[in-house]
């Protein structure tokens, strides 16, 4: 077993001593290796030994002790970088944190920082740390963030606790506060949350922001109260506005915002061509986004956009883990550090034809290793839905005023209901269908109308949602109700209803929110069902992100909560939930 990062025992640091003092074999031998020095900013020649998990010493020697067990390794025909560094992930994206590390370290990202907030969320604290340490066991190093807030409108915020936070902050695997969705309410005042930033900073983490827009005042008081690093901008401009600011600076390119080339583009044309305070993200994509590779096609993004090797590089290595102050483990082909090390066919092709994840082979020759790492979901709580209540029909009755209009897949605006049809069925003659969102756990729901969906979809249901409650929405209430029972029965997921027949579904049996397949199983699911959505008039960016952001009130106008329909802008719900 793999000791945690932060964790070597003095046992393990005085076998590292004694490879280097060359009284003990390293593990692996990497002859002749051509590797990118980021303290020279030069591509250099040296033999590096591996103990183990770690590096142990880079240089000009070869070791004076090997064994049958010590591998050596030619490296005359590649060059080798360090492990590539996802710093914003969103790992429940129908994949589950497990399946997207197994697949992200194959394709050359052996680290990810990532999104706390389900765990946080449906998880009991001491579980949930548990499970972070547990899933560090893997090859791939995986740290976290801790979220401030829920991002929507709940019920109850029983779980966002002062001890639940301050575990979270101040556990070794979490590196950052945020990102920082509820920054409105913490200028008009909201101390709780300031509170937390304040331990943040305290701890010596950085917090990442969510300031789309935000204007250089807005940045400015934003850097008054800690914020650091954002990675909303959409143009050059802004991300450029960040960099005068003085914040680190994260490129994104997602599924939604696929803005990489244009940002560097139009950020060389505004003058820059200096980029240690940028770094990169994919900003926690759908399964399919992910099909041509990770990190790597950021990489090769930003060479092909003419930045020099150690800048496209370094914003997914080096200046990432100096950012959050893990230099000394990561980011560096340098004694000390875990060996995360991908082998290149040449500097300018970042897909890895070989992996090393702390000193284990997962890619070799190009070929993925085989292994049978699994995860125990079940020990943390995390198993299929086992729902005991039902929906009927006589329950989905529309006759609210406003329903909700969809301005892009995640934008949503009101709009007065006009439409007219029986009372269980709307014509496919336009892209008006009934809207349902149902707690979880069956006590209250919201009946409205959504506009801009699909004009053909008549039954559709999703567990899959920013809380995990259920979202119906089609044509047919019949249709819809059949969609919630097909969801139920298999123990989570999604469903797509015609005339009574299922003809398509996705199973997510880990709390009906992920997956518990490969990110390349759960992929071809994904691209299939979201196939059957837009033969059926779905005709916006990315059907994930509309489901999972139905509830989030970080964006505008109106969204649907456990409350009720929200105003974002006014701050109040409109209409209320109903109790069942």
């Amino acid at each position: 077993m793999t000791e945690r990062i932060y964790r070597w025992t003095k046992k393990r640091l005085r076998q590292h001593l004694d490879v280097v003092r060359g009284e003990k074999a390293p593990s692996i031998v990497l002859k002749n290796a051509t590797y990118l020095n980021h303290a020279r900013k030069k591509w250099l020649n040296a033999n590096i030994w591996i103990a183990d998990d770690r590096i142990v010493y880079v240089g000009q020697e070869l070791p004076p002790v090997t064994d049958k067990d010590t591998e050596i390794i030619e490296c005359k025909n590649s060059v080798v970088v360090p492990g590539y560094i996802e710093h914003h992930a969103h790992p429940f994206q129908l994949y589950n944190p497990h399946s997207l590390a197994k697949y992200a370290s194959a394709h050359g990202t052996t680290t990810l920082i990532n999104d706390n907030l389900y765990f946080f969320s449906n998880v009991e604290k001491k579980k949930a740390l548990s499970l972070i340490e547990k899933l560090e066991e893997m090859p791939t190093s995986m740290y976290w963030w801790a979220r401030y807030d829920p991002q929507t409108e709940l019920q109850s915020e029983a779980h966002f606790t002062n001890s639940r936070m301050k575990a979270w902050l101040e556990h070794h695997l979490v590196v950052q506060g945020g990102e920082l969705t509820s920054w409105p309410k913490v200028l008009e005042g909201d101390d709780s949350t300031l509170h937390w930033m304040q331990e943040t900073s305290r701890l010596r983490k950085p917090i990442e922001g969510h300031l789309p827009g935000a204007s250089e005042r807005t940045l400015s008081q934003m850097a008054l109260l800690g914020v650091t690093c954002d990675h909303e901008a959409i143009n050059g401009e802004e991300a450029v506005r960040r960099l005068d600011m003085g914040y680190m600076t994260s490129l994104r390119h997602s599924s939604m915002r696929p803005d990489l080339p244009k940002l560097l583009k139009e950020m060389q044309e505004l003058g820059v061509d200096h980029f240690v305070r940028c770094i990169m993200t994919t900003d926690g994509s759908p399964p399919s986004f992910y099909e041509d590779g990770v990190m790597d096609k950021l990489i090769k993004m930003a060479l092909d956009a003419g930045l020099s090797d150690f800048d496209a590089y370094g914003m997914a290595t080096y200046y990432v883990a100096r950012y959050y102050n893990l230099d000394h483990k990561l980011g560096m082909i340098a004694p000390g550090r875990i060996a995360h090390l991908n082998f290149l066919s040449d500097k300018n092709t970042p897909k890895p034809i070989g992996v090393l994840a702390k000193g284990q082979w997962l890619v070799r020759d190009g070929r993925v290793c085989e292994d049978d790492h699994t995860f125990p979901w079940k020990d943390y709580g995390i198993k299929p839905l086992d729902i005991k209540w039902d929906l009927d029909e006589s329950e989905l009755h529309f006759s609210m005023p406003m329903g909700i209009e969809m301005v892009n897949a995640v934008i949503l605006k009101p709009y007065r209901i006009s439409v007219e049809g029986t009372v269980n069925e709307l014509s496919q003659s336009h892209d008006e269908s009934f809207f349902v969102l149902v707690d979880k756990n069956g006590k209250w729901m919201i009946n409205t109308m959504i506009k801009g969906f699909s004009n053909a979809i008549k039954g559709f249901a999703s567990s899959f949602s920013n809380t995990g409650d259920f979202i119906l929405i089609g044509k047919n209430v019949k249709d819809m109700v059949a969609a919630f029972r097909a969801v139920k029965a298999q123990g989570g997921g999604m469903a797509l209803v015609d005339d009574g027949e299922v003809i398509g579904r996705i199973e997510l049996k880990l709390n009906g929110a992920m997956s518990d397949k490969s990110l390349k199983g759960i992929m071809e699911e994904e691209k299939q069902f979201v196939k059957l959505l837009r033969e059926r008039g779905y005709k916006h960016e990315d059907p994930i992100y509309s489901l999972q952001f139905f509830s989030s009130t970080h964006l505008p106008y109106i969204r649907v909560t456990q409350r009720g329909i929200y105003d974002v802008t006014k701050k109040k719900i409109l209409f209320p939930a109903i109790m069942r």
